[in-house]
């Protein structure tokens, strides 16, 4: 998934029944007012809205989240953040987005979103929220890397472990399979290497050395 697509997701994104969790949406910023700076829009591509199934680990990690996220809502009380979506319009009166803002007094006009990803008060920072995790990475272990960066890991992962360029391209929500294999999928010295005892094992089964 997109950072952006990460952090728009809410829990009613994830169907936990059929292992499945839904994108149809991405979070992005613009500059910050007194209402907050982060918006919900569309996906990058219409090919971005999509499906992926959640394997065993991620639903146990998530089905665990939410518990904890009742806990802090408990915790906290009235002091928890909650928010909803307000359109925002074009001159024609078209929605163009929605903007994130905080839902301070309750309201039958105004739903609210449970979003997933956020502090444990509730306070809702987009995709602020995984940069320290990657600072300190950087400055502990010194390790330049990027939460989007995991993209092509899982790309890589995956290929190498027999799955089809093709269904790793949907996960990832690319149209066309050229983009996973020239952006995302990256070759080691080990790749090149098993190429060389392949093609050297083809050889000696034809015969053709000894």
């Amino acid at each position: 998934m997109r950072t952006g697509e990460v952090f728009a997701l809410t829990w009613d994104d994830i169907d936990f029944k059929n292992n499945v969790i839904n994108i149809d949406k991405n979070v992005f910023a613009i500059d910050k007012s007194k209402n907050g700076r982060w918006y919900i829009g569309t996906t990058k591509t219409k090919g971005s809205t999509r499906k992926i199934y959640m394997c065993n680990t991620l639903k146990e990690i998530l089905i665990n989240f939410k518990k904890y996220q009742t806990s802090c809502k408990k915790k906290y009380k009235s002091d928890y953040k909650r928010y909803y979506f307000e359109s925002v319009k074009n001159n024609l009166g078209i929605v163009r987005y929605f903007k994130i803002i905080e839902l301070k007094n309750k309201s039958k006009n105004k739903k609210e979103v449970n979003l997933i990803f956020r502090k444990d008060n509730g306070f809702y920072a987009g995709k602020d929220i995984i940069k320290y995790p990657f600072k300190i990475i950087h400055n502990e272990l010194g390790i330049k890397c990027r939460f989007y960066d995991l993209r092509g890991s899982f790309a890589t992962v995956s290929l190498r472990n027999g799955c089809e360029i093709k269904d790793i391209a949907e996960v990832l929500g690319h149209k066309r399979i050229e983009t996973t294999e020239n952006y995302y999928v990256s070759s080691t010295d080990n790749d090149k290497i098993n190429v060389s005892k392949s093609f050297e094992n083809s050889l000696k089964n034809l015969n053709i050395i000894i």
